[in-house]
């Protein structure tokens, strides 16, 4: 083996060995004992399994968008989508009717906070049937910059969200 060969040879070795240090170190770091991760989404059953999560993904639409952007910009209208907390039924309701305004027809939609994703938001609690009810998740205006177009900041956001309107 040349000298060039072995210095290359070395350095691979060097870089793999940093690298996998780097890797074990990482996970030699500190953890509290027993801890479970927190389940975050949207469930069919009740909050105390948990087990039979809905698929989160995302869809794009202009008119959802501007949605976004209203409630961002006109709580003081929209807020019943999201408000009180536990009516899931009126919710629902209010959810049908601005979203026919907007052109699109569902049995049993319900509209989310992101906090209520992250808790780990129940259909079967809500009252919503899980075989039709679709949630659609409102994006947390503190991720856009304020005093800036919101529009395309809300489509980015409908994207990243799961479930994002």
């Amino acid at each position: 083996m040349t000298s060039q060969s072995k210095s290359q040879s070395n350095s691979s070795f060097n870089r793999r060995f940093f690298l996998a240090g780097a890797a074990a170190g990482s996970a030699m770091l500190p953890v509290a004992a027993h801890a479970v991760p927190k389940k975050r989404g949207i469930y069919a059953d009740a909050k105390t399994s948990l087990q039979d999560k809905v698929a989160d993904f995302s869809y794009q639409n202009d008119l959802l968008a501007q949605l976004i952007v209203d409630m961002w910009t006109t709580p003081s209208v929209y807020n019943d989508l999201i408000m009180p907390p536990s009516d899931y039924s009126g919710r629902s309701t209010r959810a049908q009717t601005a979203l026919a305004l907007r052109g699109i027809y569902l049995a049993w939609p319900i509209v989310i906070t992101e906090d209520e994703y992250e808790d780990g938001f129940s259909l079967l609690e809500a009252g919503i049937p899980t075989d039709t009810g679709v949630v659609l998740v409102v994006p947390r205006k503190t991720r856009a910059t304020p005093g800036k177009p919101l529009l395309e900041t809300a489509k980015m956001l409908m994207a990243v969200t799961p479930n994002g309107i």
